[in-house]
């Protein structure tokens, strides 16, 4: 199958090319950015169309940003899939305008693209759990839950992909365009170059929080959302939405760390609303001494939420089985740990080193 990959160079997208091309599919990549990882070579220039199977490399990588509309349709020629992954964690309110032009702007161009193949290739579209498992108390959300804009209004990605996911559920309806949505919780795992996913563990490795955060998190490895990813091919529900993630409490998730690593958890567990105003209020205490702000209170608050989810949908539907924690929080910290610079956190490795040798 000749398949197009969005944002292919990312987290998400370093697992899911592999696998594609393992089982021999044709693959072209488009993003901003050549890899940053050894994950996946670039093939050939890109040409019109993916000709031939024999004489096609086995994937391309087409730099250009997918606001460059002459581009993108050169790319979309000949697909007969497309896995739109492209998109932008961010938690700073600055970068609201940028992912709403990402997430909502560019797929309802992309979606007009592909309508005007007339193929009507197979979408996949990478969202997030965040726009359906997102509550301000204890709960565990499901597919059937309407959109909790009135909970993640204040939050700038999420609210954009609450955006994008209705824009293409109700175009390609409207326009017969097999669609599959992957609702993936938190990505954990080796691959987060950037560390815009893991940025959780980043900020209890450096001893960034100050107290214990008070809700529920989820999360998913990204490897096993690229194997349901690459089963969304043939499988999974039509205009569906497809929740996937392991539930622990926040405390729950601090202190896995903390066996792992030997780094403690927050000992201080304080009111949603204290924590929430410490933050903002550390906040200008830093801006007015030029000092680095170790923690947004947008993080803060998102913290003091549940994210909680149903995976048996996507269980049954894509086959996603998710993997040990243990083995996953290992991989992440190990993944994180390389990413920094030598020296960047000291007296740290003797204590990973004791307690990997304890969990294995």
């Amino acid at each position: 199958m000749r398949i197009l990959v969005t944002g292919g160079t990312g987290f998400l997208g370093a697992h899911l090319v592999p696998r594609l091309l393992a089982q021999g599919h044709q693959v072209r990549v488009i993003g901003r950015s050549p890899p940053t990882t050894a994950a996946f070579g670039v093939g050939a220039p890109l040409k019109a169309g993916f000709g031939t199977a024999e004489a096609a490399p086995r994937v391309e990588f087409v730099r250009a940003d997918l606001k460059d509309r002459a581009k993108v349709r050169e790319a979309l020629a000949g697909a007969e899939a497309v896995f739109h992954l492209a998109g932008l964690v961010s938690f700073r309110p600055e970068d609201g305008r940028t992912m709403y032009g990402l997430h909502v702007d560019a797929t309802r161009e992309l979606l007009k693209d592909i309508r005007e193949l007339g193929t009507k290739p197979r979408v996949v579209l990478a969202s997030t759990s965040g726009t359906i498992a997102v509550s301000k108390t204890e709960r565990v959300g499901t597919e059937a839950d309407d959109y909790p804009i009135t909970t993640v209004g204040r939050w700038p990605y999420y609210l954009s992909k609450i955006y994008e996911e209705r824009l293409a559920l109700e175009y390609c309806k409207k326009h017969e365009i097999p669609l599959v949505v992957l609702n993936p919780s938190l990505l954990m795992g080796p691959g987060d170059d950037r560390l815009s996913s893991t940025w959780t563990v980043l900020k209890f490795l450096q001893r960034d929080l100050p107290a214990m955060p008070g809700g529920g998190m989820s999360f998913a490895d990204a490897r096993d959302v690229a194997d349901a990813a690459v089963n969304a091919l043939t499988r999974g529900e039509l205009y569906g939405r497809h929740l996937m993630g392991v539930n622990l409490s926040m405390t729950e998730f601090f202190h896995r760390l903390e066996r792992l690593t030997g780094v403690a958890a927050p000992r201080v567990k304080l009111p949603k609303v204290v924590n929430v105003l410490g933050a903002q209020l550390l906040e200008k205490f830093n801006s007015w001494r030029g000092a680095e702000v170790k923690l947004d209170p947008m993080e803060v608050d998102i913290g003091e939420h549940w994210f909680w989810l149903d995976s048996s949908k996507a269980q049954a539907e894509l086959g996603y089985t998710p993997r040990d924690p243990y083995e996953t929080l290992n991989d992440t910290v190990q993944y994180v740990l390389g990413k920094l610079p030598p020296g960047h956190l000291p007296g740290l490795k003797g204590d990973l080193e004791s307690s990997r040798a304890r969990w294995k």
